[in-house]
């Protein structure tokens, strides 16, 4: 798979919940279709740029997946995800069944409380040399 084909995840590089579900993701990717990139991160504010996203240049609480130019953020970007993955965890795209505002409600409610209750790191997550690759 070609970079231009790979779906790009943006997330929080200090917080340890998001850099806990990349480690994840990275873990079950197996055929490498995801590309990591840090929101404090410069090439992170280029894409966003590039795709005229300025409403999420500056967010730092949520997640964001860019699919096919669109760009998915907070439960959206999560269940989107989901179906890029693997089974089992492609059956968790049922949640689309819920509302865009009920989904995000619990978004919001542990993007909130995510350092309090999993901590924060001082800086972003540097990869490994294995995973190298997979960051921009």
């Amino acid at each position: 798979m070609s970079k231009q084909n790979k779906y790009i995840i943006l997330f929080d590089g200090v917080c340890n919940l998001c850099n806990s579900s990349v480690n994840f993701l990275i873990k079950r990717d197996k055929y490498n279709k995801f590309l990591f990139a840090s929101l404090q991160s410069d090439v992170a504010k280029e894409l966003l740029l590039q795709l005229n996203d300025k409403n999420n240049c500056n967010i730092l609480d949520s997640i964001l997946l860019i699919k096919n130019n669109a760009i998915y953020s907070k439960s959206s970007a999560i269940l989107h995800i989901t179906t890029i993955m693997p089974f089992p965890y492609v059956l968790l795209s049922v949640f689309f069944i819920f509302p865009k505002f009920i989904r995000d409600f619990f978004y919001d409610f542990i993007a909130k409380n995510r350092y309090k209750w999993f901590g924060k790191k001082d800086s972003c997550m540097l990869p490994t040399k294995e995973h190298l690759d997979m960051f921009l």
